[in-house]
């Protein structure tokens, strides 16, 4: 009798387990196909963003984003494949929503400075190289990162930059261009000849072979200030020249006018003293 008992358990339980394999063995085998060829699918698309993005933007740039599309990706196939199982996910996307936006309000800054990495790299305002002022610094970019940007001063000082203060305050490229105007202000005295300064101003402007003759330089007498008459020069030239003009002309002309007899007015204040009788 007990004999019978157990052989109707054995065929009980093999009964079970034949119907679990008919009823998920399917689903399983058709999850794991899904599993294997969307782990397949993801590695193209990933490949192919990066090779994508890489050729449009910075390589940095295209491994964050191709890294970001596949962690994406592997979680929504794992997702879809615990579905097929008959695992329920209802409470696990509930969890994910919660802790990214927890995540997100904590990392709000991190976020504000990946974006303006992403815009920075893609739309490209300045590059490395590019000399700078922004954020009240006037450096060289040293490097482009995803979060911050490093400048280099003139005297080799290094500044981080957060990456969204820079995408969305104002910004002045100084040396994209291959040409920049020099705009400088020389002064002369009320009793100088102003047709002979005009002229020696001219000749150190033509005789600099850095100026460009196109655009045509501009010599004009600007200002009757209190002290002196003003001339406003505008030279333009290479970009790589402006500063060696703008000092080397400053120099030329305080030559020039001292040997030409033009004087250079600086302010002056006259002290006039008086005794008073006791």
């Amino acid at each position: 009798m007990e004999d019978l008992i157990q052989g109707h358990d054995v065929d009980k339980y093999a009964d079970m387990a034949i119907e679990m394999l008919m009823s998920y063995g399917p689903k399983v085998v058709l999850a794991i196909l899904t599993l294997v060829i969307g782990m397949w699918i993801i590695k193209r698309v990933v490949n192919t963003a990066n090779r994508h993005f890489t050729s449009r933007a910075e390589a940095t740039l295209g491994q964050f984003i191709s890294s970001v599309v596949s962690v994406l990706l592997k979680a929504i196939l794992l997702i879809a494949v615990a579905s097929m199982i008959g695992i329920e996910t209802t409470s696990f996307i509930a969890v994910l929503g919660a802790a990214g936006l927890a995540v997100g309000l904590a990392l709000q800054g991190s976020l504000s400075n990946f974006a303006g990495g992403v815009l920075i790299l893609m739309f490209k305002p300045f590059k490395v190289g590019d000399l700078i002022e922004a954020q009240g610094h006037i450096a060289t970019v040293k490097e482009i990162q995803i979060f911050n940007t490093i400048l280099k001063t003139a005297d080799n000082r290094i500044v981080i930059i957060p990456n969204g203060s820079l995408s969305n305050g104002s910004l002045v490229n100084i040396n994209q261009e291959s040409t920049r105007r020099v705009d400088m202000v020389f002064g002369i005295g009320y009793g100088d000849d102003i047709d002979k300064a005009k002229s020696i101003l001219t000749t150190l402007a033509d005789n600099d072979s850095r100026v460009l003759k196109d655009p045509a330089s501009v010599i004009v007498l600007a200002e009757l200030a209190d002290s002196s008459v003003n001339f406003k020069v505008r030279l333009w030239v290479n970009t790589a020249d402006y500063w060696g003009v703008y000092f080397d002309m400053h120099e030329a002309v305080k030559k020039s006018f001292d040997s030409q007899g033009i004087s250079i007015p600086f302010p002056q204040q006259d002290v006039h003293m008086h005794q008073v009788a006791s």
